[in-house]
C-alpha cells in the first residue's frame, strides 16, 4: 500500500463520485457558465458570411482591375460606333455590356460555330487576343458594305469566303485603331490581325484552364443585333496590374502635357471652322422710325467712315480691320488686335 494520504478536496469528490453511480438520484449536468458563451458552429450562424469558391475558375484578377477594365473600353463602345457609321451607311448602336473572368476553355465553348474568330497580335505585349464576332452580325455588316439592307431572319451557318473576310477585316481595323487609342494611357499598342478563323475550337491561345478577361459588346444595326467578344489573357497583362487600379485610372487626366500631345491638338484644332464676321456700323433706333423706313432713307450710325470696322471670330472681337477687294470680291484686311 501506498503512504500517500489525500487531501481533504480529493476524499470529498471521491464521495461525490461515489453518491452519484450509486444513488438513485438523476444525474444533473451542470449549467455553463453565464461567463462563458457556448460555442456557434459557424455553419449554422446566420449571421456568417459565406462565398462560394470554385476552384476551376480562380479569381486572379482583383475587383479593382475589373472596373478600370471596364472604364477603359467604355469609351471604344462610342466611339466604334461613330468610326463604322460611314462604311456601313447607318448609324449603328455599341455598348459595353459585360466585363468578366473565366478560363479559356469557357471562352471558347460559349461562341458559335463557324463564326468570325480573329486572331489579335498586340505588340509589344506577349502572346494573342481574341476578337469575336457572332455570325449574325458578321453577315449582316458584310451585307450593308455590299449594298444590302439585311434582314434578322436570314440567318447564315456557313463559313466565310475569301472576299468576305477582306471586308470584315475592315471593320475590325476599325475596331482595333480604337482600342489601341483607349490603351495609350497603359501602354502603347501595335494591334495588327495574325488571321481570322472561323472555327473557334482550332484556336488555343493560352492553356484552357488559364484565365482571360471577356468584354462583350453589343452592337444594333437597324434590326440586327449581335455580340463583339473581346477576349484578353490575363497572363499577357499581369504585369500592368499596377496601372490597371481605380487610383491609376483616376490619375490619368492629371499628366503633364508634352510636345507630342500639344502637336496632336493643335493639329487638330488647325483643321476645325470658324465663324468670321465683320461689323460695319451699329446704330441705336427708335422702333417707330425703323417701321417708317422707306427706299433712300439715311441711317446715321455711331461709328466714323476714317475707323477701323470689327472682326470677330466665333462672336468674339478679335481684329480691327479696313473694308476693300481682292481679284474682285469683298474682303478685309487686319490691321491690328484688340487687346482689351
Amino acid at each position: 500500500m501506498s503512504d500517500e494520504t489525500l487531501s481533504q478536496n480529493q476524499v470529498e469528490s471521491l464521495l461525490a463520485a461515489m453518491d452519484s453511480a450509486g444513488g438513485n438520484e438523476p444525474q444533473v449536468a451542470a449549467a455553463p457558465e453565464k461567463d462563458q458563451p457556448a460555442p456557434v458552429n459557424p455553419l449554422l450562424d446566420p449571421s456568417a458570411r459565406i462565398s462560394p469558391y470554385d476552384f476551376k475558375r480562380p479569381e486572379r484578377v482583383g475587383k479593382e482591375q475589373m472596373r478600370a477594365m471596364q472604364n477603359l473600353h467604355e469609351n471604344i463602345a462610342r466611339n466604334f460606333g461613330a468610326a463604322i457609321s460611314g462604311l456601313l451607311r447607318a448609324i449603328p448602336e455599341v455598348k459595353l455590356l459585360s466585363v468578366d473572368q473565366l478560363t479559356y476553355s469557357e471562352f471558347v465553348f460559349s461562341l458559335d460555330n463557324p463564326s468570325c474568330f480573329a486572331v489579335i497580335e498586340p505588340k509589344p505585349l506577349e502572346g494573342n487576343w481574341i476578337l469575336d464576332l457572332s455570325p449574325t452580325l458578321t453577315y449582316a455588316m458584310i451585307d450593308r458594305m455590299l449594298g444590302g439592307d439585311p434582314s434578322p431572319e436570314s440567318i447564315v451557318r456557313r463559313p466565310m469566303t475569301e472576299i468576305e473576310t477582306r471586308l470584315i477585316s475592315r471593320v475590325i481595323e476599325y475596331f482595333l485603331k480604337i482600342l489601341a487609342e483607349s490603351w495609350e494611357n497603359v501602354v502603347e499598342l501595335e494591334l495588327e490581325i495574325d488571321r481570322v478563323q472561323s472555327n473557334p475550337q482550332m484556336v488555343q491561345i493560352v492553356p484552357p484552364n488559364e484565365v482571360v478577361i471577356l468584354l462583350g459588346f453589343e452592337l444594333v444595326l437597324g434590326k440586327n443585333r449581335g455580340m463583339i467578344n473581346l477576349c484578353i489573357p490575363f497572363n499577357g497583362i499581369e504585369q500592368y496590374n499596377n496601372v490597371l487600379s481605380t487610383n491609376s485610372w483616376a490619375s490619368y487626366g492629371k499628366q503633364q502635357s508634352s510636345d507630342e500631345t500639344k502637336t496632336k491638338v493643335v493639329g487638330s484644332m488647325s483643321e476645325a471652322l470658324v465663324d468670321v464676321r465683320v461689323t460695319l456700323a451699329k446704330s441705336r433706333i427708335r422702333t417707330s422710325d425703323l417701321l417708317d423706313l422707306t427706299i433712300g432713307d439715311v441711317i446715321t450710325t455711331e461709328t466714323e467712315v476714317r475707323e477701323p470696322l470689327e472682326l470677330s471670330i466665333q462672336d468674339v472681337p478679335k481684329f480691327n480691320a479696313r473694308p476693300g477687294a481682292y481679284r474682285g470680291k469683298k474682303a478685309i484686311r487686319i490691321e491690328s488686335i484688340i487687346t482689351d
